[in-house]
């Protein structure tokens, strides 16, 4: 009778006891603190009682995203079919971790109407959301998971964009019209050929710019028939599409409109500068460097610079005469050293009397950089300063006053007016500095140095124009580092000219460490477009004038892409710089996307650590260079992390961490590369087709 009594009782205090706690969960479920809920609905999951599955139904209704997340999971262990709507509802959730626990929980329910919301979710949520819908569809066992979901995602769009196309309004179309290029499929260039000379330009438009993104050779030829067009919308897209399809062939078209000196002019000379060196291409560049507004002749010229130069026999025959003088002496600007050979030709010009054609000589002679030149521009700058003597200096010839007269003098009594007052004052102080200016003309009597500043009141009326021909010369005085070059130009770096005072910081950054440094403080001041000239004269100094600029960043605040700017128009940077340069990386912002960059070209290894951790920020605008420079750098160990980015939302972003992942050439995410060859874009299935694994090769060969 006792021993069949006792496990009743035990029985019956166990159930008991969890009653007590059931009734203990029930109550805290409504608790205010989501916290407390959240525990409650995970506590109550884990007792399985199909009753409660009312309570996890309201929990995924809950204002707070943990309780959202714990009733996800709970409804999934319930694998009850008519939970499916409710978590494809939480597949959708504002919260990236509400939708990550729903994409496992529908997994687990493992019926077709459950992966097909997986299916259908993955194309809309971002990347965490993206990889767990893919592990989700692995634990329920779908065959190729993730080309599944690739495929689906790519198949919705392409019919999304089909329909805009051929359905919607205008804006619609103009918008497909363009996705669907960068489709790359041969459907979407059959359809987007025709329309390049639809009667509505922004359409046609849209189709230039969508084919160039299809990367279709076909498309080069109409294409390029469009140069010739009016319209400058339909202009740019056409320029920009070539650019896009790199064909080299399209070179002498792009020259005609680059030569035209138009608002296009330089779209066009930016397109062939991103070709394939062919002789096409070379003899385009060299025809701009003749023939093309100035800014792109010296851009073709210093691109021409590492292709060793242009055929020097054109140029020398422009040289020969003077209605053809200043075009050749523009192509020497721009060609630089490697138009030496001319120097013969270039000198007599130096002598002219027509300011314009000396002025450009002084510039050409400048940027071969021949020191034998030097002579010639000392003399050339005595005469230009003796010239301007009396425009800048003695604009005064008498003696100035050496007390103040009666009605200026700033402590005699006044009864007058505050307006009267103030404009005494300025007065005084304007006196004030022209005493200065007597004492400092007296002290460097018979010195052979740059006349002491002029008060910017008096100096401001000469017109800058006519100190162009100066400021050549001094810029050149410094580039052939004549002698006494840098007492002459620092004497200019308090000149009240803009122009003036600009030339000579160029002109230091060229005469050795002392001038570097000069020029490097100047970088310091407000106006941008100083700080853009000057850091451009110091990437072109090589390793000193680099580590000068990086010396800069920490001072620069939100000028870093002045000085960013420069350093990627240079070589890569040396090892020194790598510390600074990541930590305008941690800092973010557009400046980290050019840090990046200059860390990947240097193959920073130092650099690896910091490169991945900014891959946390999962906002961060350096998204893509970061990827790419990790994958310049190639370190094996940031495969995985890097892999990551195959999920992404973004093609850009899935098409770099491809790249950087080919790069690597580990063998890494072999999977997921092998399902992103079903992408929608055409960028990404080309970094991925590119991709060479290790186990893979044979397969990506075949392909």
């Amino acid at each position: 009778m006792r021993s069949s009594v006792r496990p009743l009782f035990l029985a019956l205090t166990l159930l008991v006891g969890c009653n007590g706690n059931r009734d203990q969960l029930l109550a805290e479920i409504q608790d205010p603190r989501p916290e407390i809920r959240a525990a409650a609905v995970k506590k109550l999951a884990a007792q399985n009682n199909a009753d409660d599955l009312v309570l996890f139904t309201r929990a995924a209704k809950d204002l707070s995203a943990i309780v959202r997340g714990e009733a996800a999971g709970a409804l999934g262990e319930s694998q009850d079919p008519r939970v499916v709507d409710l978590l494809g509802e939480l597949l959708e959730d504002a919260d990236e971790s509400v939708q990550g626990k729903a994409a496992l929980a529908l997994a687990k329910v493992k019926s077709d109407k459950a992966k097909a919301y997986l299916t259908l979710q993955y194309g809309r949520r971002g990347r965490a959301t993206r990889q767990i819908i893919v592990q989700a569809l692995k634990s329920a066992n779908v065959p190729g998971a993730m080309a599944t979901v690739v495929a689906a995602e790519s198949k919705g769009l392409w019919e999304r964009n089909l329909l805009a196309l051929t359905e919607g309004a205008l804006p619609e179309r103009v918008g497909a019209a363009e996705e669907l290029g960068k489709s790359g499929r041969p459907e979407a260039i059959n359809r987007l050929l025709p329309m390049v000379r639809d009667s509505q330009v922004i359409l046609a438009a849209a189709a230039v710019r969508g084919l160039g993104d299809a990367g279709d050779p076909r498309a080069v030829a109409p294409i390029a028939l469009l140069l010739d067009e009016s319209f400058p919308e339909l202009r740019e897209s056409a320029i920009s599409a070539l650019m896009k399809l790199q064909d080299p062939t399209s070179a002498t078209r792009l020259q005609a409109v680059a030569v035209e000196k138009s608002a296009v002019s330089p779209l066009a000379t930016d397109a062939i500068l991103t070709f394939q060196r062919t002789p096409a291409t070379d003899a385009a560049l060299c025809a701009i460097a003749l023939d093309g507004a100035r800014a792109e002749a010296e851009e073709a010229g210093r691109a021409m610079r590492s292709r060793g130069g242009c055929p020097a026999d054109p140029i020398a025959d422009r040289l020969s005469r003077p209605a053809s003088a200043a075009s050749g002496l523009q192509a020497v600007v721009g060609l630089g050293p490697t138009a030496k050979a001319l120097l013969p030709k270039v000198t007599p010009w130096l002598n002219q009397p027509d300011v314009a054609l000396r002025t450009l000589a002084v510039e050409a002679v400048t940027s071969m950089g021949d020191a034998s030149v030097a002579p010639a521009l000392q003399k050339l700058y005595e005469q230009e300063v003796a010239g301007l003597a009396t425009l800048r200096a003695d604009w005064v010839p008498t003696a100035l006053p050496l007390k103040y007269s009666a009605e200026l003098d700033p402590a005699a009594p006044r009864t007058t007016s505050k307006k009267e007052d103030s404009k005494a004052g300025k007065h005084a102080q304007l006196f004030d500095r022209l005493q200065a200016l007597n004492v400092a003309r007296a002290k460097g009597a018979g010195r052979a140095v740059v006349p002491p500043r002029v008060p910017s009141e008096l100096s401001d009326d000469v017109d800058p124009s006519k100190l162009e021909p100066l400021a050549r010369l001094l810029t050149g005085l410094g580039a052939v580092k004549a002698p006494g070059a840098l007492e002459v130009l620092k004497g200019y770096t308090n000149d009240a000219s803009p122009v003036l005072r600009a030339a000579a910081l160029v002109g230091l950054a060229y005469v050795g460490p002392e001038g570097v440094e000069i020029t490097r403080t100047a970088l310091l001041e407000p106006d941008r477009e100083l700080q853009k000239t000057l850091a451009l004269a110091l990437a072109e100094q090589g390793e000193s004038g680099q580590v000068a600029l990086v010396a800069a960043l920490p001072k620069m605040g939100s000028e870093k892409l002045v000085v960013l700017d420069a350093l990627t128009r240079a070589g890569p940077p040396p090892a020194s710089t790598s510390e600074m340069l990541q930590v305008v990386v941690k800092e973010g912002g557009a400046e980290a996307a050019l840090a990046a960059i200059l860390l990947g070209r240097m193959g920073a290894k130092d650099a690896v650590p910091t490169l991945l951790k900014s891959l946390d920020d999962s906002n961060s605008v350096a998204r893509r260079d970061v990827l790419l420079a990790l994958g310049a750098i190639g370190d094996a160990k940031s495969a995985e992390k890097v892999g990551r980015d195959l999920y992404h939302d973004l093609p850009e972003i899935r098409a770099a961490a491809a790249t950087a992942l080919r790069k690597m050439n580990t063998g890494a995410e072999a999977e997921p590369l092998d399902a992103l060859k079903g992408d929608y874009f055409r960028e990404v299935r080309n970094a991925v087709g590119a991709t060479s694994t290790k186990d893979d090769k044979v397969a990506g060969g075949a392909r």
